[in-house]
């Protein structure tokens, strides 16, 4: 959830902030994914830093995708959210049909991986667009969209430790609504209070969110060499 409101907060600041402008933005964070992802995919085990660096770089790439088809080209982002959707499930059907498994435990060959990355790319773009139509688009508001996609996630975990449903389903359909959560929390945030926000600025958040990000890998690193040890 923090990755997407980084993903959100970031893409602003690079913008804005640094004057960078959509189109360069999206041209550097391309470029930076593609590196991490390729040191993802080397990677023979899981290794904290190197998983979590893409989750943070697809965040923000995701985030741009769907900025570039609302704002260069015009696309409402209802559209965007349910092709997204749409995207997303084709993506799932596919990856099923050909390895007969979704479960994130079970990512365990290089084909698979691929799948994966996809997937998680899709809905970092489709939290973006669901998160602003809900927000902007639906006038919903911030505050609103973000309680309404917690008690999303909330009602997913009573489904799974109450009535025992489906895990993979519960962690999938979970890990979806965290992204337009951390949508509408980062624009929530760092929106100014005239436009529904609380005005804290896309800096604080996104520097707040980052270091809250290092303290939890740090934290998963170290748990998984005491681990092997």
């Amino acid at each position: 959830m923090m990755s997407t409101t980084v993903g959100e907060t970031a893409d602003d600041f690079m913008i804005f902030n640094f004057k960078l402008g959509l189109p360069t933005t999206s041209l550097i964070m391309t470029v930076l994914f593609l590196i991490a992802l390729t040191i993802q995919l080397k990677a023979k085990d899981y290794i904290p830093w190197k998983y979590w660096l893409t989750v943070v770089f697809v965040s923000v790439l995701g985030t741009l995708i769907t900025d570039n088809m609302t704002d260069n080209l015009g696309i409402p982002l209802s559209v965007s959210t349910i092709g997204f959707s749409m995207v997303l499930a084709v993506v799932f059907a596919i990856w099923y049909a050909r390895e007969k498994t979704l479960s994130i435990h079970h990512v365990d060959t290089f084909s698979r991986e691929l799948f994966y990355w996809v997937a998680i790319l899709a809905t970092f773009a489709l939290g973006t667009a669901a998160g602003d139509w809900f927000a902007e688009g639906l006038k919903i508001g911030y505050q609103n969209s973000t309680l309404i996609f917690a008690s999303g996630i909330a009602l997913i975990a009573v489904g799974f430790y109450a009535l025992k449903l489906n895990n993979v389903w519960c962690f999938w359909l979970a890990y979806i609504l965290t992204r337009p959560l951390g949508a509408a929390l980062g624009d929530w945030l760092s929106q100014p209070i005239k436009n529904g926000g609380l005005g804290l600025g896309v800096t604080s958040i996104s520097i707040v969110f980052l270091m809250m990000i290092v303290g939890l890998v740090g934290y998963e690193t170290y748990k998984e060499g005491v681990k092997k040890a």
